[in-house]
């Protein structure tokens, strides 16, 4: 029998008022807090070392069957609330949700922090940058293929979407919490990748040369832009090298989401 703090039966609990706030950015802000929501991101959460304070459940929308293992670790360092349906429905900001929702404190690195992490690696950097990307959706995804394609790190520059997003976290099913994610400006980050000595590839549809056919092994950051615009011209200026996807019908331009993929997969299959 899992122990618990008390049992949630009201909507208006003080608890689930402070937590409902975070769905807000301004509160999120001025807290340093977030909500996680989800077995798979709760799990990574845990995986990448992030301090869980408050946890919600409800057995009655569990999926499967490991729920209680992972209650019980949270709860060794943090409140448990068992709530009933009706309230953790309310909660929760899913469509059909899966029982579980934490409140955790945000985590963000620094180009200091990517530094000493690089540093201690033994392979050459693989770096993602995204510019002033604006739908969670898309960022999300794009946290999930960095991860999956191997990257060190995702690079923020000039971040228009709250990392802290419920649809950045869920996007990215907690990718977010196991990818060190570090936010700069541009003017920054083109200063780190030329301290580092790091090779900067733009992903453009400008170019005339193929994403498959160039040399991406080596000290390397991809960077990729904005939904409508793409990349800003001072990344365009900057790159060493710009490549393209092949696009043979009426559209000119991949979402960005699914562009980034190809890339970094090639990135991956060329590393291999």
């Amino acid at each position: 029998m899992l122990k618990t703090e008390e049992e949630l039966s009201s909507l208006h609990n003080p608890k689930l008022k402070r937590s409902l706030a975070l769905y807000k950015k301004n509160v999120r802000d001025e807290s340093g807090l977030f909500l996680i929501e989800g077995y798979r991101e709760l799990f990574r959460a845990l995986e990448g070392n992030v301090a869980i304070e408050e946890l919600f459940f409800c057995p009655e929308f569990f999926l499967g069957s490991n729920e209680d293992k992972l209650i019980e670790k949270i709860a060794l360092a943090a409140p448990a609330y068992r709530c009933f349906p009706k309230v953790f429905a309310k909660l929760s900001y899913r469509d059909r949700p899966d029982g579980l929702i934490a409140v955790a404190r945000q985590k963000k690195l620094s180009l200091g922090s990517l530094k000493a992490l690089l540093k201690n690696s033994a392979r050459p950097p693989f770096l993602v940058i995204a510019e002033s990307i604006e739908k969670p959706g898309n960022l999300g995804t794009i946290l999930r293929s960095s991860d999956g394609a191997g990257a060190d790190a995702l690079i923020l520059a000039d971040e228009k979407t709250d990392l802290h997003n419920p649809n950045v976290v869920r996007a990215s099913v907690g990718t977010l919490f196991t990818l060190p994610v570090v936010s700069a400006s541009s003017q920054e980050t083109l200063a780190f990748l030329k301290a580092e000595k790091i090779r900067l590839v733009a992903a453009t549809p400008q170019s005339d040369l193929l994403y498959t056919r160039a040399d991406l092994r080596g000290p390397l950051a991809i960077a990729v832009g904005t939904e409508q615009l793409g990349l800003s011209r001072d990344w365009l200026n900057e790159a060493e090298l710009k490549v393209k996807i092949p696009m043979l019908g009426k559209a000119d331009s991949l979402n960005v989401a699914s562009a980034t993929t190809l890339v970094l997969y090639e990135v991956l299959r060329q590393r291999s």
